[in-house]
């Protein structure tokens, strides 16, 4: 029901009245409850008492200007010159409501458009539509602790600084340009320590718009309107049926009930960068809740940036005053708490973060689908874009997983099956042993359950999985950013050019030269000083990686010395399987290497990058990342690459091995073949990679929160917390890392490497990668949500330099896997094998009948007494086999010691070496052939989504157009109504 509302003159100007007297008289439709069942959460908004909390009705009419005051009775008194326009104002609204009685309409959807008039000062009035008793909200707001001392102002930003800091200077000038720019502010301190002081920001509705209008921030204007295409009868009708039988069927279990998640207005309409001058477009029911949290935040943040603290040129930005500490920390609050003793079926959600811990962080809700869209809206489209890649990568690792535990099952269901496995287990043959003279001779059959693992013509079957990963998964990556793109408004939006960090413009100061964007003067530096910098800083990188290479020389020492002393061990099930025992606590070893590497690495990448001086912080966030990516990719897969293609490749063969520094035997695989090694290799490092970095980023935080609130406790008793406000308790949360999401996306993008270049040797990494990741996501929200300080809300179009590296891993896994394949399995030889040397050769056909004698084929033999003397085993092998061995075998295509060049390579050795060869090349161009071919199939903007935004740039343009002829021919209607009144007064 439209109500009139007269605002009277005296309203304070801090409400958006002019106190001029300007009346605004209007219509609007009062607020409708979301028509798509969504709930309205309780605002932590801040009541402003200057506000009525009744609708204005608006018809687009502009302020009337009367010189007394209104009010209800008694009828506003104007000047003869206006009485004529004040009487035909009230009639036309009495018209109004006379009518709307008659027709008997309800309350109007907030489908119609609310108006915001525009006053002479350029601030506008709005009345809230929704408001509750305002002594409800104003007791609320002040226990919670989201407002000032008057319980009206809302907290959008917190600074916060210690008394004994010696700042002071730089802090007062700096409140006071804060204040010059219109920003409310309020001082309070802590209740836990008195040196601690909280600075309370808030932006007013007048400040908001202003630089809401110079960042060119978009808000909805118009409701989207979804056309359906006509469709033939025929479909119409099946697609009746088919919704009847999908009711039937019970309910997609991952996704919310629309009742659960409240409607995010601003994802349902059009949206166009806001302007003052046009602010009757767009869409405003409550002047409060126009603005979300996070826009606030971002605005007052993009404020603080461009304030001064001191004379100078560059002496500005509250980034500088958090590096010379003259403020301890700088954060939004928190919506309040996160749990509640109402349960949120019955009584609904509290607030966002509330909604948030109970939709998302709830280990209860592991299954369900992220609510992409309230993690925006809270937290903003960078984390926002985080969460959807993680979410999108957890999708895509479900295929792969289940082709690699397919292939898995698959190889240990057959293993009866495997003519290889076969003969490997039935086989008399004696082995050679593995090391120096305290190894014996083995039977070949003792490494039968080693052989009893998925053989490579399986494992092969696995590159479809990496295939998709590296590939699709990139491609649909870029179909999803687009999407969300365009529902978050990025399309157009276009990242603000960065400031000069303080560093590089301390250090090239005296030498400046023309930006050529902003046309200012900034500091420059010289070519020679820049290219000496990196090459600098590259020869650093360089000594790292040869650091790594040390580190993998240092395993490989301590697994050719270990070998010889486990298979001396006293300890029978040690000395039996002295390869296995050295292999496992190798890499336990080379595990701690790593962790401890990785602390080496983060301060070198700092020292480096600071050496390099970049500009920007852009540009320093990407040198740093790129080179914290390389250090720890180069650590993490050393060893997995040494294990892979080195092991057992250069090793010589028996009576002349290749020896390290002429002392140490090199290691040889084992009996049925290097891939167990390299299985044990991944599949160790990933559950314990993955297990610590768990910990680590859900522990530590546990932690230290948790000592805090046992020192409060101590100090303040045990209900102190309860009585916190809101910035108390947000301080002593712990605050996001120094370098944001950057720990998160390296963990993700090397358990991505770690997943698709070896997988074809490992093919339960994609299922370790998966259940990793479904607890990683409840993890990280958890962690977001209750752990962390609220940090800011920023925006982003993609993942930035990320991608980049995403790409280069996906071409590194295309070549590691042809490689493992050629090399590392027994694939090649053993199609060679079938088609040129088996019972089958001639035929074109490789089945398991045609492998008969691979095993005989594959191996050699040696004279035992043609062994060197610091080679010779200790014992003859008469206490095993009942007889001294004359005869060994080994692994290697080689002719026998009474052949006329004994121990020569064998024809069958050239022919698999080259068949090698071959599919390395056939194989690597294949995949890429494809990778191009998916990526030109799929393009990276849908095609239905193209025709989206064309239609919706069609129409806004229309809406625009249509909007200025109405506000042109109100204001033509309202003259000759001013013509009229005037010509009247003549006699």
């Amino acid at each position: 029901m439209f109500l009139l509302t007269l605002l009277s003159s005296d309203r304070s100007p801090s409400a958006g009245f002019d106190p001029g007297g300007q009346v605004a008289i209007g219509f609007s439709h009062w607020k409708s409850p979301s028509p798509s069942g969504g709930q309205n959460l309780p605002s932590p908004d801040c009541v402003h008492s200057e506000v009525s909390a009744v609708p204005v009705i608006s018809d687009h009419l502009e302020p009337v200007s009367c010189p007394a005051s209104l009010s209800i009775t008694p009828l506003p008194t104007c000047s003869a010159s206006q009485e004529t326009l004040c009487d035909s104002i009230v009639k036309d609204v009495k018209v109004l409501l006379d009518r709307e009685r008659s027709e008997g309409v309800s309350s109007p959807s907030r489908d119609d458009d609310s108006t915001l008039l525009n006053q002479g000062t350029n601030s506008s009035i709005l009345d809230d539509n929704t408001k509750p008793d305002s002594g409800v909200r104003e007791g609320r707001s002040k226990s919670s602790g989201l407002c000032f001392r008057d319980g009206r102002s809302r907290i959008d930003y917190i600074l916060v600084y210690r008394k004994s800091n010696s700042q002071s200077e730089k802090r007062d000038i700096f409140e006071r340009n804060i204040r010059a720019e219109g920003l409310q502010m309020e001082k309070e301190a802590s209740l836990t320590n008195s040196d601690v002081i909280f600075l309370k920001l808030n932006a007013p509705w007048d400040v908001l718009c202003r630089y809401a209008e110079l960042m060119n921030i978009r808000m909805p204007f118009r409701r989207k309107i979804f056309f359906m295409h006509r469709r033939h009868k025929f479909m119409s009708r099946m697609e009746k049926r088919i919704n009847k039988v999908r009711g039937w069927l019970p309910r997609k279990p991952m996704k919310f009930d629309n009742d659960a998640l409240p409607d995010l207005e601003e994802n349902e309409s059009f949206t166009a960068p806001f302007s003052r001058s046009r602010i009757h477009h767009f869409i405003i029911h409550n002047r409060d809740t126009f603005f979300s949290n996070a826009t606030r935040s971002r605005i007052i943040h993009h404020i603080l940036q461009r304030v001064k603290y001191e004379e100078g040129k560059n002496k500005m930005g509250l980034n500088r005053l958090l590096s010379n500490s003259s403020y301890e920390a700088a954060f939004p609050l928190h919506e309040g708490s996160y749990h509640s003793k109402n349960s949120i079926r019955t009584h609904g959600a509290e607030n966002h973060r509330h909604l948030l811990y109970e939709c998302w962080a709830w280990w209860g809700v592991w299954y369900k689908y992220q609510p992409l869209d309230l993690i925006r809206r809270y937290f903003g489209e960078k984390i926002g874009l985080y969460f959807a890649w993680l979410g999108w990568y957890t999708g895509m690792l479900f295929p792969a997983a289940l082709v690699g535990l397919l292939v898995f099952l698959y190889g240990f269901f057959t293993l009866e099956h495997c003519q290889v496995s076969k003969e490997i287990c039935q086989a008399t043959d004696i082995m050679c042993p593995i090391c120096d003279q305290y190894c014996p001779y083995l039977r070949l059959s003792d490494s039968c359950i080693y052989a009893k693992v998925p053989s490579p013509q399986q494992r092969d079957k696995t590159l479809v999985a990496d295939v998709f990963l590296s590939t699709v998964f990139l491609e649909f990556w870029k179909r999803r950013r687009a999407v969300l793109a365009y529902d978050w408004d990025l399309i157009d939006w276009e990242e603000e050019e960065d400031e000069i960090r303080p560093q590089f413009e301390a250090k090239y100061s005296k030498k400046e030269r023309m930006n050529p964007i902003s046309g200012k003067p900034e500091p420059h530096q010289a070519f020679s000083d820049k290219y000496s910098r990196l090459i600098v800083s590259a020869s650093g990188i360089f000594f790292m990686i040869l650091v790594v290479i040390a580190a993998v020389f240092g395993i490989v020492i301590y697994r050719v010395i270990t070998v010889s002393t486990f298979a001396a061990f006293g300890w029978a099930l040690i000395r039996n399987n002295s390869q296995v025992a050295t292999t496992g606590t190798a890499v336990c070893i080379n595990f701690c290497m790593i962790m401890l590497l990785n602390v080496l690495y983060e301060k070198v990448a700092l020292l480096l990058t600071n050496l390099e001086q970049p500009r920007t912080e852009s540009e320093w966030e990407n040198s740093f990342t790129l080179k914290m990516f390389l250090f720890q990719f180069v650590n993490l897969n050393s060893s997995t690459f040494y294990i892979a293609f080195f092991l057992g490749r250069f090793t010589g063969r028996p009576g002349a091995y290749l020896r390290l520094i002429n002392r140490w035997k090199l290691e040889e695989c084992h009996p049925s073949g290097c891939l167990i090694d390299l299985c044990m290799q991944m599949g160790i490092i990933m559950v314990l990679k993955q297990t610590w970095n768990n910990f680590m980023e859900l522990g530590y935080p546990l932690i230290q929160n948790w000592w805090t609130r046992r020192r409060l406790r101590r100090e303040h008793g045990q209900k102190a917390k309860a009585s916190f406000p809101q910035w108390e308790r947000d301080y002593n949360l712990q605050p996001m890392n120094a370098y944001g999401l950057f720990d998160e996306y390296l963990e993700m993008i090397l358990q991505f490497g770690f997943t698709t270049i070896f997988v074809a040797a490992f093919p339960l990494a994609p299922l370790l990668a998966l259940l990793n990741n479904v607890i990683e996501i409840r993890l990280d929200a958890y962690k977001f949500v209750t752990q962390w300080r609220r940090p800011l809300p920023s925006q982003a179009k993609d993942i930035g330099i990320w991608y980049g590296i995403l790409e280069g891993i996906g071409i590194l896994s295309v070549i590691t896997n042809a490689f493992v394949i050629a090399v590392t399995s027994d694939f090649i030889p053993r199609l060679v094998y079938a088609y040129k040397y088996g019972p089958c050769a001639g035929q074109g056909r490789a089945g398991e009948g045609c492998m008969i004698g691979y095993v005989n084929a594959s191996l050699s033999v040696f004279r035992v007494s043609d062994f060197e003397s610091r080679s010779q085993p200790m014992t003859n092998g008469s206490e095993l086999f009942g007889e001294a061995v004359k005869y060994c075998r080994y692994r290697d295509y080689r002719e026998p010691p009474d052949s006329a060049e004994p121990y020569s390579y064998t024809l069958q050795f050239w022919h698999v070496l080259a068949a090698r060869l071959a599919f390395i090349i056939v194989f690597e161009h294949m995949v890429f052939a494809i990778k191009t071919l998916i990526a030109y199939l799929i393009p990276d903007l849908p095609k239905d989504l193209r025709d989206r935004m064309r239609r919706e740039k069609y129409l806004i343009q229309e809406m625009m157009y249509e909007a200025e002829l109405e506000r042109l021919q109100r204001e033509k209607n309202e003259k000759k109504k001013k013509d009229r009144a005037h010509h009247k007064e003549w006699p």
